[in-house]
């Protein structure tokens, strides 16, 4: 089974995704470096995944959500996924 990357995201869940972190990162003033920090993922990686350029893991997912203060599963009903 091929592995599936940003550019094969056909539903664009990656972008929607990136657009979920995003907005709940906004409303709570959180600079991406500051959320970045918090959640132990590097500023660029961070960028990318609210750009919905990369693949992420759910353990990621996990850790921004933590530093969000909300349930991986809110991310995912935000992106509609």
């Amino acid at each position: 089974m091929p592995r599936i990357s940003a550019t094969q995201d056909q539903d664009q869940s990656l972008m929607r995704l990136g657009k979920a972190v995003r907005a709940r990162r906004a409303q709570q003033a959180l600079s991406q470096e500051a959320l970045a920090d918090a959640a132990g993922i590097d500023r660029s990686h961070m960028g990318k995944i609210e750009r919905g350029e990369r693949n992420v893991t759910f353990l990621n997912i996990a850790r921004i959500a933590s530093a969000l203060g909300c349930k991986p599963s809110d991310l995912l009903l935000d992106a509609d996924l």
